[in-house]
């Protein structure tokens, strides 16, 4: 299990990706949270088996009109008591 801290930037607001990218954490079990930030980025956390976190970013990018264009990316401690995923407001 990893923890992942993410930038991302790209067409990642006002297309859908908080909406697709909680979505696809939820049915893929992983925890976290996802946010948008006032220089159109995106911040992502994300929690779980390496695999299911690359499957849950190509769920993302897959999308009509979301476009990952570059991922600013660090790995984090695990938070064992965090029980979902969600959106950041």
């Amino acid at each position: 299990m990893i923890r992942r801290h993410m930038f991302i930037s790209g067409d990642v607001q006002g297309v859908g990706f908080r909406y697709r990218a909680n979505y696809a954490a939820k049915r893929l079990g992983l925890t976290g949270y996802v946010r948008n930030l006032y220089d159109g980025r995106v911040e992502l956390e994300v929690q779980g088996e390496r695999e299911l976190i690359s499957r849950f970013l190509a769920e993302i990018d897959a999308g009509s009109f979301v476009h990952m264009e570059d991922i600013e990316e660090k790995d984090m401690p695990l938070d064992l008591d965090e029980k979902a995923f969600h959106v950041k407001r």
